[in-house]
């Protein structure tokens, strides 16, 4: 079983995790309605997307906000 021979600091330990970080998520502009949504994405907010609507708008409210 390994076992580590010396206490790891907590400097050392601190470095090792510096590439755990979680990134915020990025959101762009609609560019039907101008709400935020996520990219490659259907918008939640009127069903666009990539310029075309994909989902019926009257129906957006039930599918994807809901």
């Amino acid at each position: 079983m390994a076992v580590p021979k010396k206490k790891v600091s907590p400097s050392r330990r601190g470095m090792r995790r510096s590439h755990e970080a979680l990134s915020a998520p990025s959101y762009h502009e609609c560019s039907n309605c101008g709400e935020l949504k996520r990219p490659h994405h259907v918008c939640s907010h009127c069903g666009h997307y990539d310029g075309r609507e994909v989902v019926a708008a009257e129906r957006v409210g039930t599918t994807i906000r809901s």
